[in-house]
Order: structure tokens, then C-alpha cells, then sequence
């Protein structure tokens, strides 16, 4: 490398762009993150480390000022999980990008996406095609890195293997089970990443990477089982489960709600084996050599367990998510809105409670009649919902732009106040307000729960549920003061 490069990152707040931004920082390069909200990377550990610019891929004028002066940029927009019309949306960013890029003089312009399978490929994997295709074609040099499924901590791929493997000691599976997949550590992905950076200037093709091993689904279960000490599992292949099926029983099982679930289960019917090593004429392997699925499982293991989980598959938005102001916000518009007010004092430190309130959710749940919780998470994941299964990152640290549950951290005030906006499907818009305070010599509690219907069934919806609140968010605001004053 003859300099260290200026770096453009989109998808910063994703679960491969939270990574990338690091290494990229620690080979030395000066890094600018694109987003279209720039509070989403305030907490991240290296944000005081980055410069931080707001764009919409999809806005010509945004995406150009975000690309002035770049000498490499990367492309890790893509619209998985989304509602119907999601290649299009792909297609129209990937048209402005590359346009954009090309205005602005990259050298180079980062592709990482799919594997481009000849026969009948998904709909997800033939978007991911068409957007590596519109970069190449694009006047900025790009680079196509090709990978099938990327194993790391946090990544869905692994986490519906993990779950689908833990939970079911027996499994009735559709035939994806026997297609042959070459994963790859998300670490090694990592590598040529970075160093795609610094490929020569005449270079302008898409490249397959890939780990050593080629198994089939099903046998990556088996040898994920065999990591994780737990027995053999008893997999029972069936010439039934279509994709629509599969991604509700996938969705049932794992964390990976149904709309995330389907594209990946549709891409597995496709065989992903790399066809070509060209990288390695440009690109080294990896320092230590390719990792093993073996040992990419083991490490992803040991960053779950030792809740070290730098990103994860929910870290970027969910697609449709509500992003409409906050009732406290400048242009609110007004209109129905609906409060649940609570408030309780306690013999607990303001720092203990805080404590308590930072780490809700996940594992620790709610505070208050678990069963209205998982029952309401169900319903969701029902209704083609993220339910509570996503859990969180971390047990005890948060920061903006993480889900709990099935929410997501709107805001977080340390020591003072966290601000969850609801992601479950909702006739309307809620968020839940939790404050820690100080009030005549003792610490205060205090709970705001907001809902904003969106026509008659938004209203029905909240009187339908207002008589269980007393249960549900008083108990939650007792439960809350009283886990605090308990010993630490």
C-alpha cells in the first residue's frame, strides 16, 4: 500500500460494515461513514475515530457530497428482508451509486454480495447479482467479491444454524438440506475486504471467496453439533417444505424472523460452491490460512458465550420499520396519541438502577407477566413480525440503533434515559420511554409507554388493550425499582 486511503463505508450501522470500519481504521486508512442517520453509529467504540456523513443511497445529490474525495468506497447496502419491490430498490441505489462514484473520481469502488449461481438462482441471490453487474458496468473501477454464507458471531446465516442445530436434536427437513455450500469465516471476509482496497486500478471483475470446506446444509449441522458438544443430530430429508414454508418453520425455530428467513432459505436451494481462486492472483489468503468451518463455528461460539459480539444480523434496520418523529420531536405532526404514565421511587442507587434498566430485555426479559410478553412476541412472528426472539447483543451495555426484542434504541441518555421505538406489527407507532432520575433525596423511576394509532384499528387496537396496561406496565415499572434494590 503506497498510502492510507480516505475509506467510504455505507451500511456502517450493518452487521458486516460495524466490522469492516475497524480493520479498515487499524490498517491505517482514514474512514467516512455513510448513513442515513448519523446518531444510528454515535455509540459505536470507534465512532470518535470516523468522520460521519448523512446520505440516502437513492438521492443523487446526498450520495455525491458523501463520495467527494474518496479514493475507495464500500458497497454494503442491500434491502434483504424487505417488502415486495426489494430488487428495485436495489437496483436504483446501486445506479446512483455507481453513477455517483464515478462523478466523484473513486478509484475504486468494494462490492460484497452473493454468489452468482447459473442455474435458476433466488430472487435474492439474482438482486445481488444484478447490483455486483450495475458497479462493474458503473465508470469507477469495482471489485465483486462472491460469498455464499458467511459464519461469525451475529451473522443470521450462523445464527439460524446455531438455533436450528441446538433446538432440534431431531429435524423433518426440505431438500435445501443436501445443497452443497462453501461458508466462509466472516473474519475471512474481513481480509479481502481490506485488502481490496489496494488492487490494482485496471482490475474491474467480480472474484468467488470462500472457505476450504464444501458441505451440504446438513452437514454443517452435524459438524456444528460436534463444536458445540452437543450429540449427533437425526436429520430426515423430505421432498416437501417450499421456501414460504420453510421460512415459517426457519422463522419458528430461530431468531431470524419469516422476512429475513425467506431469502435466505431460497438462496440455499441454490448450490454456492466457488467456481474460480482467481482472488489469490491479487490477494493473499488470510495471515494464519483460510478458516476452517470447524474453527470458524468455535470462535463465533466463544464471542456468543463470552457476550463479545461485535455486530449482529439485526444491527441494520428492518426494512419498513417505523421512522416517523418522536411525539418530542420538532416537525411531530401531531395528531392521536395515547400515554401510559409510571413512576416509582426506590432505595436503589441512581447507578444500580441504571444498571437494571440497561439491561432489559433478552434473557432478562421484562419485569412484568412473562407470558403477556412471549404471547404478544408470538402473535408477532405470526403476522410476519421480528417477535422477541432477537434478543440483544450485549446483556448489559446498549447502544443507538440496537434491537431489544422487538425493539430498537431510539435513544440512550447514560444514567439517565433509554428510548426503545417499537418494531412488532403495530396498527400505529409506539415507544417506550424508561428515566432515571433523583427526587427529594431518592432515585426515581420513571415509565412513559406512547402509542400514535394510524386509523380505527389503531385506536381499537389500544382500548382493546388498555385493560391488561396496569399488569403489564405497572408491573414492569415495580418489577423494575424492586430488581434493583436487590442485592447486585
Amino acid at each position: 500500500m503506497n498510502r492510507p486511503f480516505l475509506c467510504l463505508v455505507t451500511g456502517a450501522s450493518g452487521y458486516i460494515g460495524g466490522r469492516l470500519v475497524p480493520e479498515l481504521l487499524d490498517a491505517g486508512h482514514r474512514v467516512r461513514c455513510m448513513a442515513r442517520s448519523a446518531r444510528r453509529l454515535r455509540d459505536h467504540p470507534w465512532a470518535g475515530r470516523v468522520e460521519v456523513v448523512e446520505a440516502d443511497a437513492t438521492d443523487p445529490e446526498s450520495t455525491r457530497r458523501a463520495l467527494d474525495g474518496v479514493d475507495v468506497a464500500y458497497y454494503l447496502i442491500h434491502a434483504i428482508g424487505g417488502a415486495g419491490g426489494f430488487a428495485e430498490n436495489d437496483r436504483r441505489a446501486a445506479r446512483v451509486f455507481a453513477e455517483a462514484a464515478g462523478d466523484a473520481g473513486v478509484r475504486r469502488v468494494v462490492y460484497l454480495g452473493g454468489m452468482d449461481p447459473e442455474e435458476d438462482p433466488s430472487p435474492h441471490l439474482r438482486s445481488r447479482a444484478e447490483v455486483g453487474r450495475i458497479l462493474l458496468d458503473g465508470r469507477a473501477p469495482a471489485v465483486w467479491l462472491r460469498a455464499a454464507v458467511i459464519i461469525g458471531s451475529g451473522s443470521a446465516s450462523f445464527e439460524m444454524l446455531r438455533y436450528l442445530t441446538e433446538r432440534l436434536p431431531v429435524m423433518v427437513t426440505p431438500r435445501w438440506v443436501r445443497s452443497r455450500i462453501q461458508p466462509i469465516a466472516i473474519r475471512d471476509v474481513l481480509h479481502y475486504l481490506v485488502a481490496s482496497a489496494d488492487l490494482p486500478a485496471d482490475v474491474n471483475r467480480g472474484f468467488d471467496i470462500g472457505g476450504p470446506d464444501v458441505l451440504t446444509y446438513a452437514d454443517m449441522m452435524h459438524r456444528y453439533a460436534a463444536v458445540a458438544g452437543l450429540n449427533r443430530r437425526l436429520i430426515v430429508p423430505v421432498p416437501v417444505l417450499s421456501p414460504w414454508l420453510s421460512s415459517l418453520w426457519v422463522g419458528g425455530i430461530t431468531p431470524v424472523p419469516g422476512g429475513l428467513a425467506r431469502p435466505l432459505v431460497e438462496s440455499l436451494r441454490n448450490e454456492v460452491v466457488c467456481g474460480e481462486n482467481d482472488i489469490s492472483r491479487y490477494i493473499p489468503p488470510p495471515p494464519d490460512g483460510p478458516t476452517g468451518f470447524d474453527e470458524s463455528v468455535a470462535l463465533a461460539l466463544r464471542r456468543v458465550r463470552e457476550a463479545d459480539v461485535a455486530t449482529r444480523w439485526s444491527s441494520a434496520g428492518v426494512p419498513g420499520a417505523p421512522s416517523d418523529p418522536l411525539p418530542t420531536d420538532p416537525d411531530w405532526a401531531g395528531g392521536s396519541l395515547y400515554t401510559d404514565d409510571r413512576s416509582c421511587r426506590t432505595d436503589a442507587t441512581p447507578e444500580r438502577l441504571w444498571e437494571v434498566v440497561e439491561a432489559i430485555g433478552g434473557e432478562r426479559g421484562w419485569y412484568s407477566f412473562p407470558a403477556a410478553w412471549r404471547a404478544r412476541g408470538l402473535i408477532d412472528r405470526l403476522v410476519g413480525g421480528v417477535g422477541l426472539r432477537r434478543g440483544r447483543r450485549d446483556p448489559r451495555r446498549l447502544r443507538i440503533g440496537e434491537t431489544v426484542d422487538f425493539w430498537r434504541v431510539e435513544e440512550i441518555e447514560t444514567g439517565r434515559l433509554l428510548r426503545l421505538r417499537a418494531e412488532m406489527r403495530l396498527p400505529g407507532l409506539a415507544w417506550l420511554e424508561l428515566g432515571v432520575s433523583q427526587e427529594d433525596g431518592r432515585t426515581l423511576f420513571t415509565q412513559r409507554a406512547l402509542f400514535h394509532p394510524r386509523g380505527l384499528a389503531g385506536h381499537a387496537y389500544w382500548w382493546a388493550f388498555r385493560p391488561f396496561h396496569n399488569r403489564v406496565f405497572g408491573g414492569m415499572c415495580r418489577g423494575i425499582a424492586r430488581a434493583a434494590e436487590r442485592p447486585h
